[in-house]
């Protein structure tokens, strides 16, 4: 089964687009060729332009606390696991303080001038090439485990923001059940009388090469699958599709 998110807002969406680029990161970091270096530091420098253009730490740290609230309330309810609870709300309280201790997010990057310098070629067509920065190509010379010990250590001061994304993630994911539903002729509505959600979810099968296209407000869900023609364009299907949704709200 293939998953397709859709996030409702775009607070949302900004979380899902730098989950996606810490991916990213974590995947070439532990690359051996040194293009793979290349992409993880391109990488790496484009979480550090997000984190200058927007209160990315202290939107995770509100919600954090949200969560840590909301929890911390269901202790008067009964039939509540204490034990479970508990360890969440540990979790929580140790990302939240790890958050909170931190100052401004890459400034260890910021203070690097052979950094700045790479961050600023990196960002010109071809601009890293060993004519251009003869300096880089020295670095990339080094041996994998000197690069790889270099990466870790400018990655380190991002892994509290990458714990405290995961985490509200992961709570938002969890807090959807996914249920079995039938797209008639491609298309799948769903009436919501005023509810909201944050995240859509939706399973489909690999074989049928499909892939969905959602909307959602506070009336209505809305999915239709399609496929892709010869020419790539996204082409609409006519058939039946059984997937799963699942919809999220914390």
């Amino acid at each position: 089964m293939i998953l397709y998110e859709y996030p409702c807002n775009e607070r949302i969406r900004s979380l899902l687009r730098v989950e996606h680029l810490f991916d990213r990161l974590f995947f070439f970091a532990d690359g051996e060729d040194v293009r793979h270096h290349q992409i993880s530091l391109a990488t790496l420098f484009e979480l550090l332009d997000i984190s200058e253009r927007s209160d990315l730490r202290g939107a995770i740290v509100q919600d954090l606390e949200r969560q840590r609230g909301a929890l911390a309330a269901l202790r008067q309810h009964p039939g509540v696991d204490e034990n479970r609870l508990n360890a969440m709300l540990d979790e929580i309280q140790s990302v939240y303080a790890e958050l909170g201790a931190q100052g401004r997010v890459g400034q260890n990057l910021r203070d690097n001038e052979w950094l700045a310098s790479l961050r600023g070629r990196l960002a010109v067509p071809g601009g890293s090439s060993p004519v251009d920065m003869p300096s880089f190509f020295s670095w990339q010379l080094k041996s994998f485990e000197e690069r790889c010990r270099d990466l870790h250590e400018w990655i380190a001061p991002f892994m509290p923001l990458y714990r405290g994304l995961a985490l509200i993630l992961r709570l938002l994911r969890d807090a959807g059940d996914a249920r079995d539903m039938v797209a008639r002729d491609g298309a799948y509505q769903e009436m919501l009388s005023g509810k909201t959600y944050q995240l859509l979810r939706v399973w489909v099968d690999e074989s049928r090469r499909v892939f969905p296209e959602m909307s959602a407000n506070k009336y209505l869900i809305w999915v239709r699958f399609a496929a892709q023609g010869e020419d790539l364009k996204p082409q609409p299907v006519g058939v039946d599709i059984p997937f799963r949704l699942a919809c999220c709200q914390l």
